[in-house]
């Protein structure tokens, strides 16, 4: 039972952890406009959210089980990795770069991160609609 809850809510977990790491560089961009040669970085979250969604399919399938050193410990598996997220940062390409050599775009950075906040919070509400579904589903009439 607790399998299938997990599995329900297992791609919203994914890309609310995406969106949420995303925010991060996206914020750290903005700081860092001002910074001589700071170059701009960010991720393209479709095909990151798909590597996320296929690497948590495999871990389940496969598991990350624990090291058992007696017959009578339990077994245990760990819940699935992430890949860093230096691996899957990209530089951005700038439309009119600096003369101090940043690539920071204050316009594009500042609309990025405010539809990355607007998705973020729906998949808020729809992680939360959706847990509030499987609730009523498990209550009795």
């Amino acid at each position: 039972m607790i399998d299938q809850l997990a599995n329900a809510l297992d791609f919203s977990q994914q890309a609310l952890a995406l969106r949420q790491e995303r925010h991060e560089v996206l914020a750290s961009n903005i700081a860092n406009a001002d910074t001589p040669h700071y170059l701009a970085r960010d991720f393209d979250f479709g095909s990151e959210l798909e590597k996320a969604v296929e690497r948590g399919r495999r871990q389940r399938a496969e598991g990350l089980a624990l090291e058992r050193t007696s017959v009578r410990h339990i077994p245990g598996q760990g819940p699935p990795l992430r890949s860093p997220l230096e691996e899957m940062l990209l530089y951005r390409i700038p439309a009119q770069p600096s003369l101090d050599g940043n690539t920071v775009e204050m316009e594009q950075e500042r609309t990025q991160f405010l539809d990355n906040a607007m998705r973020y919070q729906t998949g808020i509400n729809l992680a939360s609609s959706r847990i509030q579904g499987l609730k009523n589903a498990m209550q009795p009439e």
